[in-house]
């Protein structure tokens, strides 16, 4: 009869209510992974507007290209055409499309309006399409998450404060800092470049701030949001609970 391993003789010890073969002791060398990967960090950007000077694709387009030059590979998803949920089949090409793109990526980031003190339903539809699970993967779990949002008016936080709670919900570490650029009319040139100004160092802050913490997590994501009660399920059962396509 083989000894019980160290973390099993402590989760025993604790509770008879652990599972002591899922129970486990963090443990910081799992936070080195070796090798590390060398490529690009891979960037998706989503915006939530369909208008022809649209200022929340702009202010992504500005973000893409500062990406760019701290080294990503960014992708950028043109939402128009997408439907909405359910109102098409999951094979549609659009959603087939922004599907691949959320798996291909290592972090995001969501740019809205707001409208109505919330994000649009541009955004949220795009949002809607990524599923929770494929099978027992979750495409955005352990992947970061920048958030951004452009005002008519004066500045507000509704749409980032909404978007913060979606990216929660699907297991993405989202990083601290946000973009908030109010009266965004007056913030782009006729070129549609952003001029100068503190939200434009704001926005530099945060596309800096992503790129770091991609570069810290992507190789260790999957142990990061490892979880007790998900390794006691079955790829089966977990794939059941957190498919929501019935719904």
């Amino acid at each position: 009869m083989s000894m019980p391993q160290n973390h099993e003789l402590q989760a025993m010890q604790v509770s008879s209510h652990l599972d002591a073969t899922c129970f486990e002791v963090p443990n910081s060398s799992a936070l080195n992974a070796k090798p590390a990967s060398t490529h690009r960090p891979r960037i998706l950007m989503l915006y939530g507007s369909l208008r022809e000077r649209s200022y929340s694709k702009l202010l992504t387009l500005e973000a893409a290209k500062l990406l760019e030059a701290m080294g990503a590979d960014v992708q950028v998803f043109n939402p128009l055409g997408l439907p909405q949920p359910d109102a098409e089949p999951e094979t549609h090409p659009k959603v087939q499309a922004l599907r691949e793109l959320a798996a291909w990526s290592e972090g995001m980031v969501w740019s809205s309006p707001e409208r109505h003190g919330a994000m649009t339903g541009i955004m949220k539809s795009q949002i809607d399409w990524i599923p929770l699970s494929m099978g027992a993967v979750r495409p955005t779990q352990g992947k970061t998450l920048a958030l951004m949002q452009v005002s008519g008016g004066s500045q507000s936080f509704n749409a980032v404060n909404q978007m913060r709670i979606l990216g929660r919900w699907m297991r993405m570490i989202t990083i601290p800092n946000q973009s908030s650029v109010a009266k965004a009319f007056l913030e782009f040139d006729e070129a549609g470049r952003m001029k100068p100004s503190a939200y434009f160092d704001r926005v530099v802050d945060v596309m800096e701030e992503l790129i770091k913490f991609t570069l810290l997590s992507r190789d260790v994501a999957p142990y990061l949001v490892s979880r007790y009660s998900e390794r006691k399920e079955s790829a089966q059962a977990l794939s059941q609970r957190v498919n929501q396509s019935a719904l």
